[in-house]
């Protein structure tokens, strides 16, 4: 009892003598005390004088009766009133030019956008921070920093606070600098490391291996085709790569991950062996041809020239198409320069052997005239095949580039199949051979024979004349026309008159025929001389010509010698 009564004693004499010496705050003092109760919107704060102070409670910010709050006096009459907000910036602005002198990072919340950066709170303080300095390298969206809490450099600091400026970027760099310099030591040809895709280019992606930047080429991602990195790769993504050159001239650092697995064209000539069939997908056309990925990883090509058996200098695209899977043939391997040649056509059966089996050699078929040119005419046939109609085998008696002036694009034609060559992938065709040939069934018509001739048109230099009995045509120059050179005139002869000649000409090589009138004149003369005599025998010239020729109609003579050819 006498213990606790001293012990009270001496603490009131300590609280007596303390207000003996208590000296009322003045404005602007900083006060430390511990928050003792709560009533409305006041707080009052015991800091060792003989009353409370108060505070705004919304300054409290969390605090409760029992925490110990720092407040710098705003008012003191009648009553000690401090302030939170105006303490903590006091304090915040003595903190911070400590930091700043000193380097040390401090921490700020961005509270708001502004024009060329961004309003950063740094201890209840109102700092600016560029927006070159809120981050390293291009910032696609400014506004996912506000509301974010960083740690920041204060690169400038006013002697009234009124300027302070921060910057993130510094300390990016700083940490990227550090980081750089552990890496260095690591990176090595062949090293693993993991890393961050930074940057995604149509070529390649940047990787941040720490603090330090490599290049991941698009071929060196996967042993397949890729397009384009962002198929496969994402920026923020982590990926495990292997350093595969580094060039301490340029600093470049090239790196891949398809190195770090297996590589899929070991063995191929045994995967994927000459012949052999398969099917895969179309990754890529050029105007070359069209690259078959056969497997992740292996891409093979179909050259443009074994697309397709009959669309000739076709553009790829116009056969296949990407993403189509097709099937292929493997025509050639070659494991040194990573490259199969593919066939598309060979998985197909060939047209010309097909239509070479439905149309034997001297059938007859029906195709539509595609093209026209100087030495025949083109037909479209089954199997979308192409069959062509030789200028000498239009017409047996006509020459072909007349013959060919009948037909146009379109029309439907029937000709003979003559050849087919499967190799050389060529169809002959023939129109005239849809008839017998006229020399090969001219019966007795020959050189020497007597034939009996229709006009059918009349010209300056001579006569067209038909064979009667005979698809045979020909044409009787002036100098052919009599034996007489007065009758040598084609005028006294009119369309559809008969006259009688004699064969000069039967070349069935050359399918030409000739006939003379003046040959027969000269022939039947001479031959009633040999038989009737000469005048000198007492028969006038006119009895042996009249018998000669009474002779001639009853039993005409063939002679091979060409009387035109004698001298009169």
């Amino acid at each position: 009892m006498t213990q606790s009564r001293e012990t009270a004693e001496a603490t009131f004499a300590e609280a007596f003598e303390a207000s003996l010496n208590f000296k009322t705050p003045e404005q602007g003092e900083l006060l430390r005390g511990q928050v003792v109760s709560l009533s409305g919107d006041d707080a009052f704060i015991s800091y060792g004088g003989p009353s409370e102070a108060i505070m705004d409670s919304a300054e409290l910010e969390g605090l409760d009766v029992g925490d110990m709050v720092e407040g710098t006096v705003v008012k003191t009459s009648p009553e000690i009133r401090i302030s939170r907000k105006m303490a903590r910036g006091k304090a915040s602005l003595e903190l911070l030019r400590g930091m700043f002198e000193n380097r040390v990072p401090v921490e700020g919340k961005v509270s708001a956008r502004n024009k060329g950066g961004f309003d950063v709170n740094v201890g209840g303080l109102r700092a600016f921070c560029p927006l070159s300095q809120i981050a390293l390298g291009k910032i696609d969206n400014p506004d996912q920093f506000v509301g974010q809490t960083y740690e920041f450099r204060v690169t400038e600091l006013s002697d009234d606070g009124r300027r302070i400026v921060v910057s993130r970027a510094a300390l990016l760099k700083e940490a990227a600098s550090a980081r750089a310099e552990e890496t260095r030591k690591v990176i090595v040809p062949g090293a693993e490391l993991t890393g961050t895709i930074k940057t995604i280019t149509p070529f390649g992606a940047f990787v941040d291996l720490g603090g330090i930047d490599g290049l991941l080429h698009v071929t060196d991602i996967a042993w397949r085709r890729i397009n384009h990195p962002s198929e496969v790769l994402s920026i923020g993504q982590t990926v495990k790569v292997q350093i595969i050159r580094v060039n301490h001239e340029t600093h470049r650092i090239s790196l891949g991950m398809k190195q770090l697995l297996d590589d899929p064209w070991q063995g191929i000539e045994a995967k994927y062996p000459v012949g052999a069939k398969y099917k895969g997908r179309v990754t890529n056309i050029t105007d070359y041809g069209a690259f078959v990925e056969l497997e992740p990883g292996i891409e093979g090509l179909i050259h443009g020239s074994e697309m397709s058996w009959t669309k000739k200098n076709v553009h790829p695209g116009k056969i296949v198409s990407t993403s189509q899977e097709v099937e292929v043939q493997i025509l050639e391997v070659d494991p040194v320069k990573r490259r199969i040649s593919l066939g598309l056509k060979q998985t197909m059966r060939n047209p010309w052997e097909a239509f070479l089996e439905k149309h034997p050699v001297g059938s007859t078929i029906e195709g539509e005239v595609k093209n026209k040119t100087e030495f025949g005419l083109f037909l479209g046939l089954d199997g979308d095949v192409d069959g062509m109609v030789h200028l000498s085998d239009l017409d047996w008696k006509r020459p072909g580039e007349q013959v060919i002036e009948e037909f146009k694009k379109g029309d439907h034609v029937k000709a003979v199949v003559l050849d087919v060559d499967v190799e050389k992938e060529r169809i002959s065709l023939g129109v005239k051979q849809l008839e017998a040939d006229p020399f090969a069934e001219a019966g007795d018509l020959k050189r020497g024979a007597v034939v009996t001739c229709e006009v059918t048109e009349v010209k300056e230099a001579g006569i067209d004349v038909k064979i009667v009995g005979t698809d045979f045509t020909a044409f009787i120059k002036r100098s052919e026309l009599a034996r007489d050179r007065s009758e040598q005139r084609p005028e006294r002869f009119a369309v559809g008159q008969k006259v009688d000649a004699r064969v000069t000409q039967f070349d069935r090589r050359g399918r030409k025929v000739s006939v003379s009138i003046k040959a027969l004149e000269v022939a039947e003369e001479k031959q009633a001389i040999a038989q009737y005599g000469s005048s000198d025998s007492g028969a006038s010239l006119g009895d042996i010509l009249g018998a000669a020729l009474k002779r001639a109609t009853e039993k005409p003579e063939e002679s091979d010698e060409t009387p035109s050819e004698e001298k009169e």
